[in-house]
């Protein structure tokens, strides 16, 4: 069955705007993905047909609410393959599930002396965390380095595994170089050590089958937005036993059991970690983008976008005076380059003149740029509705770029 390209195209609305007169040529999936007609739709039917608040209401649209936003966990619960309902907490994105985590899991088991081992290719949002939680706690945070290529050194990892290492915080695909770490691997080897692990899996979601309980990861966090669903919405994803031995990260509305002056007890799981009104209509349109994609396949959609990302490296390798940063041989459909002697931020203002999306800077990752000694790259990030042509459209303006600054 060919790649349904031309019909996934007519269900992205966006995608028929021009910009600066322009086809738009979206190319910064990375940051974030365009949204379907199908989730619009869903977050507008929520509106207008039975929003309410969810949970504890008795009346007929709070009933309906309720049942769907749970159903979204369910089904989200599913598509992760978690042994569990309960291990699914909704939050509003990678980010906070991170902060809930480094908060509450080093409440709980993070003291003076432990250590936290983290990345070198990590984002801002899985770095800063573990920061303020070591100085908190006064506990040391490890770096796992990379090589040239931008991956992993495993033997360096594993030397840095000890009794000390409490809890290992890693991504699952960089969202700077594409790398897409061996995390099973990883996994089993910080297990040898009883070491707890959390998986940043932002740029993973919409690029790989995750399965929680395959991989064996203790925590897995990811948000709607990655995966063509709405903003301000995401998940952590913990193992059971251990999310019950955790405390609670915010106060108010749901997370409570019985609140008096003199002691307040809390909820169970999920709700514990869900204070406040929810992003409810975030969560009913999250189970429909994953809808959307399943119905796709992701082994299709993989497939695709691995297609483009050769196709476009390939033709970039053409071009004089480019260098890409982020050789690993694994690799999600993602390009960071520079043009030589133009500062990133100048290629991607006039490339933006040409109608194309794409993201220049740091992408959140100081350090990795601090490895390849540069300001920031180019990014060109891939996403299932991407085509041949819109990579062509890419070099051209790339040679166009060029021929102006020489």
């Amino acid at each position: 069955m060919n790649y349904p390209i031309n019909d996934i195209r007519k269900d992205f609305p966006i995608l028929e705007r021009k910009v600066h007169n322009k086809d738009l040529v979206y190319l910064d999936n990375a940051a974030t993905t365009q949204k379907p007609r199908q989730v619009i739709e869903a977050i507008t039917k929520f509106y207008e047909e039975y929003n309410s608040n969810i949970h504890r209401g008795v009346h007929f649209l709070s009933q309906i609410a309720t049942n769907a936003y749970e159903e979204s966990r369910d089904y989200i619960k599913n598509f992760i393959g978690a042994a569990h309902r309960e291990e699914v907490i909704f939050t509003r994105g990678t980010t906070e599930a991170i902060n809930l985590l480094a908060h509450s899991f080093g409440k709980a088991f993070i003291k003076e002396g432990d250590e936290v081992l983290i990345s070198e290719m990590e984002h801002h949002s899985n770095i800063v965390p573990w920061q303020m939680l070591c100085e908190d706690r006064k506990a040391i945070l490890r770096v796992i380095p990379m090589n040239d290529k931008g991956e992993i050194i495993m033997e360096e990892y594993e030397k840095l595994l000890s009794s000390k290492t409490k809890i290992l915080a890693i991504t699952h695909i960089s969202n700077a170089l594409g790398t897409i770490n061996p995390i099973k691997k990883i996994i089993e080897k910080a297990h040898e050590y009883d070491v707890v692990v959390m998986i940043d899996g932002a740029q993973a979601i919409a690029h790989e089958k995750v399965n929680v309980s395959e991989l064996d990861c203790d925590f897995y966090c990811f948000s709607a937005h990655k995966v063509y669903g709405p903003m301000g919405i995401g998940v952590l994803y913990g193992k059971k036993e251990l999310l019950g031995k955790m405390p609670p990260y915010q106060g108010g509305g749901e997370m409570i059991a019985n609140v008096s002056f003199e002691k307040t007890t809390y909820n169970e799981l999920p709700f514990k970690f869900e204070a406040g009104t929810p992003n409810v209509e975030g969560a009913i349109a999250f189970k429909t983008a994953l809808e959307y994609i399943e119905a796709i396949g992701l082994d299709s959609i993989k497939e695709h976008e691995h297609g483009l990302l050769s196709y476009a490296t390939a033709e970039m390798q053409k071009l004089d005076d480019v260098v890409i940063y982020g050789k690993a041989k694994n690799k999600a459909a993602l390009i960071s380059f520079l043009l030589k002697d133009i500062h990133p931020f100048d290629a991607g203002t006039m490339i933006d003149q040409l109608g194309i999306a794409l993201r220049t800077g740091h992408h959140c990752a100081q350090p990795i740029m601090d490895k390849f000694q540069i300001q920031g790259t180019i990014r060109a990030s891939f996403a299932m509705y991407n085509t041949m042509e819109e990579v062509d459209v890419l070099m051209n303006a790339l040679k166009k770029v060029q021929a102006i600054f020489s």
